[in-house]
């Protein structure tokens, strides 16, 4: 009969070896690569899943294959210009080469993040503070560049690195503001004298505009008012040729009865007037008439059968010779229409010229 010591004993051996059989089991993760070193040799490169290795002689390291981010120290970094500036950046890396990164570093990230604060401390070093503020995308090109090679025997692959912050000493800064603020009024007093030299501008092409159109505005109304006694001066010298033609025509077959009569009625309204005349009695007048005829010197009347209007003419004169072309009224519309055509044209070039002028004085 088996002694229960020695039951247990077996007991514990299976025990043992099933513990022992169970620490070979490694489990690698999707997003993982792991380095299997068998009694200080390499063997190979575990992919995710399930593998078994030898248990308690073999050595695994898993690797994180996925993008990393690593956050370099803010340092302090003297420009080209001797401008002492706080730099920090951060790095994206990615490890492609699992072997290399567990062989070739011996911790790949702080070798990176150290190679990344040297660096940046060189490239900045060679620029002066304007540029390195106003061309961080040169700098981070430049940057990602020299950590990519570097990085490339270490298996590990810099994907992307950004400057998060470009902070100047604060004398500098300082300086800076000052330097922005002098700028910023400089270009306020151009702006404002560029301001006030247009203004001028306008304001005396204004003026010069507003003078021309009164001056042509008085030449204007001149040459209409001429125009307009022009016309009124032959309207009424026409008027007073029609009217002395129409008495010489209503006169001519008077006799001297008809004269006499109408000579009575004048002394008649004559007067009725309240102011002091003189009166030559008629039988002087007709003493005066007898003493011309006796001369030969009398008064010579149209004959009493000129009464046709062929007679009359040729008495006369005929209206055209007397009273010359009389415009209609629809002629002297036409007349002031065209004057006011023509006065607006010169209006119209008038401002044309004034217009040339300011676009000329505002280049």
């Amino acid at each position: 009969m088996v002694e229960p010591i020695t039951i247990a004993l077996v007991i514990f051996v299976i025990i043992a070896a099933i513990a022992i059989l169970i620490t070979g089991i490694k489990i690698v993760k999707p997003y993982e690569q792991a380095i299997y070193v068998l009694l200080g040799t390499y063997k190979r490169t575990l992919n995710p899943g399930f593998n078994y290795v030898f248990p308690l002689i073999s050595e695994v390291t898993k690797l994180d294959l996925r993008t990393q981010v690593l956050e370099v120290p803010s340092q302090e970094v003297i420009t080209k210009d001797n401008s002492p500036t706080h730099v920090d950046a951060i790095i994206y890396i990615k490890v492609i080469d699992p072997k290399k990164a567990y062989f070739e570093v011996t911790n790949y990230r702080s070798a990176t993040v150290y190679l990344a604060q040297t660096t940046l401390r060189s490239i900045i070093g060679d620029m002066e503070l304007d540029d390195v503020l106003s061309s961080r995308e040169k700098i981070n090109l430049r940057l990602r560049d020299t950590l990519d090679e570097a990085t490339d025997k270490w298996g590990v692959r810099a994907e992307a690195v950004e400057i998060r912050e470009v902070d100047p000493a604060p004398k500098v800064k300082q300086a800076m503001e000052e330097q922005t603020s002098s700028e910023r009024l400089r270009r306020a007093a151009i702006l404002r004298a560029d301001g006030d030299k247009r203004a001028a501008i306008l304001s005396a092409e204004g003026s010069k505009r507003a003078r021309i159109l009164q001056a042509e505005g008085v030449r204007q109304s001149k040459v209409v008012e001429a125009e307009g006694e022009r016309l009124a001066i032959i309207l009424q010298s026409q008027g007073e040729a029609q009217k002395l033609r129409i008495l010489s025509v209503g006169a001519a077959p008077l006799d001297s009865k008809a004269l006499t009569v109408l000579s009575l009625q004048t002394m008649q309204s004559l007067g009725e007037s309240a102011s002091t005349k003189w009166i030559v009695p008629f039988e002087v007048t007709k003493v005066m008439e007898g003493m011309s005829e006796y001369m030969g010197v009398g008064r010579q009347t149209p004959p009493r059968d000129v009464t046709d209007q062929k007679d009359i003419e040729a008495a006369v004169g005929s209206p055209a010779d007397i009273l010359g072309p009389i415009p209609s009224h629809d002629e002297l519309r036409a007349e002031l229409k065209q004057l006011e055509v023509d006065m607006g044209k010169e209006v119209k070039e008038s401002e044309e010229v004034g217009e040339t002028g300011r676009i000329k004085g505002a280049e």
